[in-house]
């Protein structure tokens, strides 16, 4: 079980830089900026079709880091989720004019926070699959899987 003490901690350690909020309502969430990032810039989701994108976010919680003054959106991230005993973190980006400035943690924070925030059985595990990003994720308590050899795949590659 994931203990949502520490996840707040984690959330506190790492707030977000002054002129920034992050938001997981959807109404503020620009869709199309969004895939235009991933469909573009990430190496993950390139050529990512505008209707996939659509139906997974219509499939999860979504978030999005915006500048307070401008009201711009500069991230966002999206959690596939149960709401009681699993979570996948996916499509976490910020665009490449506001990097630097720690928002992908502090955004991986809040979104953890939230998250496991609303789960009212708490939360078993949170899963997330980056081929760049270890160093950001293992600041907020992610691990390689403990034991590799009972996980499977169907799909990937």
């Amino acid at each position: 079980m994931i203990d949502p003490q520490e996840l707040l901690d984690a959330a506190a350690r790492h707030p977000l830089p002054a002129g920034y909020v992050c938001s997981a309502d959807p109404g503020r969430f620009d869709a199309d900026l969004v895939h235009h990032w991933l469909s573009t810039d990430a190496y993950w989701a390139l050529g990512r079709s505008r209707e996939a994108q659509a139906q997974m976010l219509a499939g999860s919680l979504v978030y999005g880091v915006y500048e307070e003054g401008s009201r711009a959106q500069v991230g966002c991230a999206r959690v596939v989720t149960d709401l009681a005993a699993f979570a996948y973190l996916c499509d976490v980006y910020i665009a490449p004019d506001a990097r630097g400035r720690g928002l992908g943690t502090s955004l991986v924070a809040a979104v953890l926070a939230d998250v496991i925030g609303r789960a009212p059985y708490g939360m078993r595990r949170v899963l997330l699959a980056t081929d760049d990003a270890h160093g950001i994720y293992a600041k907020l308590g992610f691990t390689p899987l403990p034991r590799p050899e009972q996980w499977m795949v169907l799909g990937g590659s």
